[in-house]
């Protein structure tokens, strides 16, 4: 059974329910993807530098398979298209990169989309709850005191449902963008390290 406060709120409330459970049920799937050992693997890098460094180009590209995290499949492309110019495998491995990006930056934008809606589904209670004490105003006069306090209730509490999930959800997305971004450019200084020792120019 709903609280009262949650009932008082009015139709709205549900909408707002139901964008804080999506919110926090993406916050939580992207925590879970974005542990580091998924993307870059302790000691990858430097299992792969000293492979790369001794020409076992082909172990390295093994080790990468084995690994399977966002990391190793961008480094693969490199190593797959090495002694190539290194336009071309620069290029290759942006397209991987691009690719891998988006894996990682997935269902992301739609927390900026909560964000946006919740103080606005809030918003739209407000308006609701206002046009209750003006139909009640209109019937009843100002003298009914209990039927005005209802809709002004209602205008209230879903303002206040509105910003308490849209503010914690505003963090989460900002987290999330930040993490990925770090993981992004530290894969990108990595990438542009073994280019330069793939590239057969």
């Amino acid at each position: 059974m709903m609280p009262e406060w949650f009932v008082n709120g009015g139709p709205v409330m549900w909408p707002i329910l139901a964008c804080s459970v999506i919110a926090l049920a993406i916050f939580l799937e992207r925590i879970l993807a974005l542990r580091r050992h998924k993307i870059i693997p302790k000691d990858l890098p430097q299992t792969i530098d000293e492979l790369v460094s001794q020409k076992k180009f082909s172990e390295a590209g093994v080790v990468c398979k084995q690994s399977q995290s966002t990391f190793s499949k961008i480094v693969f492309t490199a190593i797959k298209h090495g002694g190539k110019k290194r336009d071309q495998i620069k290029e290759n491995v942006t397209e991987s990169g691009k690719k891998e990006t988006l894996k990682l930056g997935k269902n992301i934008s739609a927390l900026a989309t909560i964000a946006h809606i919740s103080p606005l589904l809030g918003l739209l209670g407000t308006v609701l709850g206002m046009l209750q004490v003006f139909t009640v105003i209109t019937e009843k006069g100002v003298g009914n005191a209990q039927s005005l306090a209802g809709g002004i209730s209602q205008a209230l509490i879903t303002t206040v449902a509105g910003l308490i999930v849209a503010i914690p959800t505003v963090v989460a997305y900002r987290y999330l963008n930040s993490r990925v971004k770090a993981f992004v450019t530290e894969i990108e200084e990595y990438s542009l390290k073994m280019i330069d020792q793939l590239s057969g120019e």
